[in-house]
């Protein structure tokens, strides 16, 4: 068989924007102190990546409008919260306010997207 392969949920533009995010994200606390490892560290690597595990679930339960939502509204959650921790880390002088700046305006997209997603659920 030729022809383009479909992926589903990785052709979606949401998650290809959050997947680079989360990716980001991954190599900027690279630079985080040592001390931060198990807390901040950890905290924004696990709710960035956690977006991407509802993205995915959320397409593989397309076909079912509730859960659907639910795990859409669920990513947007990670979403706040890793936003909270990036405020966090700029404010700490981890990140700076260009950085912040950048991934807040990924995080506005992604969210528009996710709301898009929810309003268009059927």
């Amino acid at each position: 068989m030729g022809g383009m392969q479909y992926k589903g949920y990785k052709d979606l533009k949401v998650y290809n924007l959050e997947y680079k995010l989360a990716m980001e994200i991954f190599e900027e606390t690279k630079h985080f102190p040592k001390e931060e490892r198990f807390s901040l560290t950890d905290q924004i690597r696990r709710s960035s990546r956690s977006i991407l595990a509802n993205i995915a679930e959320a397409w593989k339960k397309r076909y079912y409008p509730k859960m659907f939502i639910s795990k859409i509204i669920d990513a947007a959650g990670e979403a706040g919260e890793t936003e909270v921790w990036l405020d966090i880390s700029r404010d700490a002088g981890y990140l700076t306010v260009e950085k912040h700046k950048y991934f807040t305006s990924g995080y506005d997209e992604v969210n528009r997207m996710f709301y898009g997603m929810v309003d268009k659920s059927e």
